[in-house]
């Protein structure tokens, strides 16, 4: 390709491929504002819903819950379903991590970036 010019080719292929995968990067941090997960508590009584990045994006009660006697309990499902949706938000985010770095050619486990 770049005959003659010694390592200045092997440069441009690797600048080429630096360039590819940040655009992977970046659209994979696109489409993870795009991917949502729903974690959930009490049975499905307390649904939370975020981002593969862990941004709440809507939350679902049950209107059965709403009694003023089991306030704590209610705040405790809430909490637990945000937590929920939050910890399968990371596992989306490193299973497209994960995917990406798969499709480059580079080894399992290599942390990038973010």
């Amino acid at each position: 390709m770049m005959k003659g010019l010694g390592g200045l080719g092997d440069m441009t292929k690797m600048m080429k491929a630096a360039k590819e995968m940040q655009d992977k990067m970046q659209q994979m941090q696109q489409d993870l504002e795009r991917i949502t997960v729903t974690g959930e508590s009490g049975a499905g009584l307390v649904k939370a819903t975020c981002t593969a990045k862990g941004e709440l994006t809507a939350l679902d009660i049950d209107p059965s819950i709403f009694q003023p006697s089991e306030k704590e309990v209610v705040e405790d499902l809430i909490l637990a379903a945000i937590k929920d949706a939050q910890r399968r938000a990371q596992d989306r985010m490193q299973s497209e991590m994960s995917r990406i770095t798969e499709a480059m050619g580079l080894p399992a486990g290599m942390k990038l970036p973010f």
